[in-house]
């Protein structure tokens, strides 16, 4: 009798080579291992081996990063989009990217279910299933952390020697890791008391601030339409340029940071994430905006960044709002160009100047020299309607103060 067939979210760690096996014997099923690369720091044929030996009928180890940069990062960066004014959602705009790769594999093999390693805790389950849902609501959803009696990382340590399942963890040294392109978090083990300090030896993308150079890095970063395009006058492919702005801001020690953040499903967390090239990336497009957007465009596109960050962490990239706003942003971005210089020092990255030939900055306008394109006297006026709400306020209290009808 033909097996049915699974796609599994693979990676060759711990959960999913567990899970992996877990499949095999509790549902007999067939498990096409899927890995997909978003930037992340892996050997991939070490990968497929691995899935292979393990029991996969199948592996796929698809290279998507230069489409997560130009569909997921940069529509992201455009919106200025900050979870919780601190997060810049490496993980979470990953998810529904590597949901989709799944989902057209599962197609394409013909499999009746898609299973995956996130935990009934977490975030990541609502935003794979939620892609899932979206892109092909008749698949099956197998979620084993939901499912089975293993109740920890150490029982999984435990069931994968027990049936010989290669494994790159112990259980003295246990962190929840997930990498690629943008930034890699690190959770558990000794994180999950807020009152430990972090050890700084866990970084794996840059250098504690302390020990980065003494004299500071300067990178002018060009953009069209709140697209980077250039480094240093250079052109660079999304790829290329992301890679490069990551070392750099990496030996600066920038983009460090350890937060305690509300999960979508109730609890709060503590994540340490490290973010060097975005973390440049989104203070310099921060700085052109402020120079190429008028206050109000700027302070409504705040207002929309909110919610654009809140539906990205929420796993909610394919929504018919994500995509409409996304729609307003780019409308805004359409004279976000020019240039930025950018000033990394010790962990700080700091804009230090900037030019647009779209920008809204007028010396003749703000000199506080002579100048002849702005009578003051018209201040006064404006000053007298402004304020004129205060003025009547002011009348009616002095009235009735007064005792006056």
């Amino acid at each position: 009798m033909k097996k049915e067939k699974a796609v599994l979210a693979y990676s060759g760690g711990l959960d999913t080579s567990v899970i992996l096996t877990w499949l095999k014997e509790t549902h007999g099923m067939d498990v096409i291992a899927v890995c997909v690369n978003v930037g992340q720091q892996e050997d991939f044929e070490e990968v497929k081996k691995k899935a292979l030996a393990t029991g996969a009928v199948n592996v796929y180890v698809i290279d998507v990063v230069e489409e997560f940069i130009t569909d997921y990062i940069f529509p992201t960066l455009k919106a200025s989009a900050v979870y919780e004014d601190d997060y810049l959602l490496g993980t979470s705009f990953a998810r529904p990217l590597i949901a989709k790769k799944l989902v057209e594999i599962a197609q394409k093999e013909g499999a009746i279910a898609i299973a995956h390693g996130a935990t009934g805790k977490g975030n990541d389950q609502v935003r794979f299933e939620a892609t899932i849902k979206a892109l092909d609501p008749h698949l099956k959803i197998i979620a084993p952390w939901r499912m089975w009696d293993l109740k920890s990382r150490e029982d999984c340590i435990e069931y994968a020697k027990k049936h010989n399942i290669q494994i790159g963890v112990t259980k003295e040294k246990i962190y929840s890791r997930d990498q690629n392109i943008w930034h890699i978090s690190h959770e558990g083990g000794n994180l999950e008391n807020p009152w430990n300090e972090h050890d700084e030896s866990i970084y794996m993308m840059s250098v504690s601030p302390k020990n980065a150079p003494d004299v500071p890095t300067f990178v002018e970063i060009e953009f069209e339409k709140g697209i980077p395009v250039k480094i240093n006058e250079r052109d660079y492919d999304p790829v290329i340029m992301m890679k490069l702005l990551n070392q750099l801001a990496g030996e600066n020690g920038v983009g460090m940071i350890d937060i305690i953040e509300n999960r979508l499903v109730g609890m709060k967390s503590r994540g340490i994430y490290e973010t060097p090239g975005g973390t440049v990336l989104f203070k310099a497009h921060q700085a052109l905006e402020k120079l190429t957007l008028d206050r109000d465009t700027l302070n409504y596109k705040k207002i929309v960044a909110q919610k654009y960050a809140q539906l990205v962490y929420d796993g909610l990239w394919f929504t018919p709002l994500r995509l409409a706003l996304s729609k307003f942003v780019d409308s805004t971005q359409e004279c976000v160009s020019g240039k930025v210089k950018m000033k990394l020092y010790k962990g700080n990255c700091t804009p230090v100047a900037s030019y647009s030939p779209y920008s809204l900055y007028n010396e003749e306008f703000v000199t506080f020299g002579e100048d002849h394109v702005y009578n003051q006297k018209d201040a006064e006026g404006f000053i007298n309607l402004f304020s004129l709400p205060l003025t009547i306020r002011a009348l009616m209290n002095e009235k009735n103060s007064k005792g006056e009808k």
